[in-house]
């Protein structure tokens, strides 16, 4: 047992080596303070003797100079002036004892004020002492938390791991998913293009070779006038038959492709680059837009389910032909169908 009471006691903080090396210091200090009071005092009065003699040799001349007015009454004004000057002289000797004399009461209230911080730094290391007890013991409290924090931090990189695994685990399943749905995706690209095959096909069986109406790479293209007349947006007649015939189309296929293949038939207007004439139209693109929400809307009364149609406007940005001729401005006015993924 006294064995365990040594080695506690050599892992023990002892700071009394620490406290006895302030108390010398302090110690050493006020002497050193007690020292120079001393001998500034002992100065301090050997100049005030000094002083004090070189009055009395200056009153001593006072009188030789009085004696010496009363005898010499024609240097009058100069021995006043030299009288003048000795007063100054006097005034300042005894302002510079005074202050001396200051300096020796400040000296004197300097030690008792070293004797009261002597005091006061006794107290301060008494209440050193306590505070020290009371770093032990944070100290002490402040290791138990620590060694907490670490077993919490042990217990979460246990969790970060298994979580680094999971999300390893996630991401080989979202590859592989991606990869299915890239699959899937292709899929229905050709089966939409099939469809689209089979729908051109047949429009093309129904429409004919007809100059006014072409198939350029995977779209219809009709030429404006088969709908419409210049500068309108209002069907006409023969372009609602067409219409018809496509609408009965659409309705075929909408039954045939499955609902989950999300297609739509584009609507596109187009015009030339000549300005729009009369009050009906701003520009080029209102008159596009409102021809191809009337292709749009008729289809939608024939049956066609809005969700399949999709209405654009191009104005004269999209041309075929880029030449200034008529029949180059004929061929850039059209409407275009294009069979597509929404």
């Amino acid at each position: 047992m006294a064995l365990a009471r040594g080695r506690r006691s050599e892992g023990a903080f002892n700071y009394w080596p620490g406290f006895v090396d302030a108390l010398s210091t302090l110690v050493l200090s006020i002497v050193f303070l007690l020292s120079v009071f001393l001998v500034v005092q002992f100065f301090l009065s050997q100049e005030v003797t000094g002083k004090d003699k070189a009055l009395e040799q200056l009153n001593a001349k006072i009188a030789q100079l009085n004696e010496l007015l009363s005898l010499e009454k024609l240097g009058k004004l100069s021995l006043d002036d030299q009288v003048s000057q000795l007063k100054a002289g006097l005034a300042s000797a005894e302002s510079e004892r005074d202050r001396m004399k200051g300096l020796y009461e400040g000296l004197a209230s300097a030690g008792n004020d070293a004797q009261g911080k002597t005091a006061e730094l006794g107290k301060a290391l008494d209440s050193e002492k306590a505070v020290s007890a009371r770093a032990l013991a944070q100290i002490e409290v402040l290791n138990q938390q620590i060694s907490a924090l670490r077993r919490q931090l042990a217990a979460l990189e246990e969790a970060l791991d298994a979580s680094e695994k999971r999300d390893k685990e996630s991401q080989n399943r979202i590859a592989d998913l991606g990869s299915r749905l890239n699959v899937a995706l292709a899929q229905r690209v050709q089966e939409l293009s099939r469809y689209r095959s089979e729908f051109f096909g047949r429009l093309r069986a129904i429409l004919g070779n007809r100059p006014d109406i072409r198939i350029v790479g995977d779209r219809f293209v009709f030429q404006s006038e088969v709908f419409f007349d210049t500068g309108q947006a209002t069907l006409l007649p023969e372009g609602r038959a067409e219409l018809e015939t496509l609408a009965t189309a659409l309705i075929d296929l909408d039954k045939k492709i499955p609902s989950e293949i999300p297609w739509v038939l584009r609507v596109d207007g187009h015009t030339d680059l000549r300005p729009v004439t009369g009050v009906n139209f701003k520009s080029n693109w209102d008159l596009s837009a409102a021809r191809a929400i009337s292709v749009v809307q008729y289809l939608i009364s024939l049956g066609v389910p809005a969700q399949r149609l999709v209405a654009a406007g191009f104005g004269e940005f999209q041309p075929l032909d880029t030449g200034n001729t008529e029949e180059a401005y004929k061929r850039n006015r059209r409407i275009e169908l294009k069979l597509t993924e929404r």
